[in-house]
């Protein structure tokens, strides 16, 4: 009886193991750097077939210095002409920074729509779909600084510095480069793009409100007034407009730039991280 039992067994075949362990778990930083660059150029090509995506980064730079203008500009100051010192510089910074959201709201599709898990599948770094997305989200920045200061000159601004003008432009996108890691790390942690966009106004309306960027801070309530103090959206509009009135570096540039490169320092980790986890 036990025999017939024993040949009666049937084995069943131990499934084959999937080794999910990455092939490759180091890349040098100069492959990283590369593999960056070509994620830019994918960025690139598809601003290219769709170039409907930089509309805001080119007609929001013109509706806005006009529209804050006609509000703003005779309650402030008395006339616009009188209040284009304080409202291009603070528009041009305001609205490099809204184009930041975008970069956001495209990782998120990105990964929504299973184009990141290609990328993660493939022997890259993980950070470099990111970094990739950041420097093409740089060219939405350069089209929209550069608008806003074409429209300034239009308006009639004419700040002492021209040049210094073009400084604080390039430092207004190098900058908000360097502040977008804020919006990825969004991107990557929220599921929907809706929402990506949602939170990320959220953050970026009180950070660009809450700041000397379109009023004066001795026309604020005292409470304001130190959120603004400590604001770095203050300090890179008062960066640009002493580039653009003196032409001096003054130390508001230099707390700017600090202040760009702990945003990175903080949500570049959190935002790699993140994508090593999915």
């Amino acid at each position: 009886m036990t025999a017939t039992i024993a040949e009666s067994t049937v084995e069943h075949p131990t499934p084959p193991t999937i080794d999910r362990r990455p092939r490759i778990t180091h890349v040098s930083l100069r492959a990283s750097l590369f593999q960056s660059l070509m994620m830019a150029w994918r960025g690139l090509l598809t601003f290219r077939h769709s170039p409907q995506l930089l509309y805001d980064a080119l007609l929001l730079p013109i509706v806005g210095p006009l529209l804050f203008g006609s509000i703003f500009g005779t309650a402030i100051a008395g006339s616009m002409q009188a209040y284009l010192p304080i409202l291009i510089p603070g528009v041009l910074v305001q609205i490099v920074l809204t184009s930041s959201v975008a970069t956001g709201v495209q990782l998120s599709e990105d990964i929504r729509s299973g184009v990141f898990d290609r990328f993660v599948a493939m022997p890259i770094a993980r950070s470099a779909p990111v970094a990739g997305a950041l420097l093409a989200g740089a060219t939405r920045y350069v089209i929209a600084a550069t608008t806003v200061v074409i429209v300034g000159f239009a308006m009639g601004y004419r700040p002492d510095h021209p040049a210094g003008l073009l400084a604080g432009a390039v430092l207004v996108v190098l900058a908000t480069t360097a502040i977008s890691w804020l919006f990825a790390f969004i991107g990557v942690t929220v599921s929907r793009p809706a929402a990506v966009q949602g939170m990320s106004m959220l953050v970026l309306t009180f950070l660009s409100f809450a700041s000397n960027a379109l009023v004066p801070e001795s026309a604020m309530p005292t409470w304001l007034r130190y959120v603004s103090d400590y604001n770095p959206v203050s300090y890179l509009v008062s960066a640009v407009r002493r580039l653009a009135e003196d032409g001096v570096i003054g130390t508001d540039a230099l707390w700017s730039v600090v202040a760009s490169l702990v945003i990175a320092a903080v949500f570049a980790p959190l935002t790699v991280r993140t994508l090593r986890a999915r």
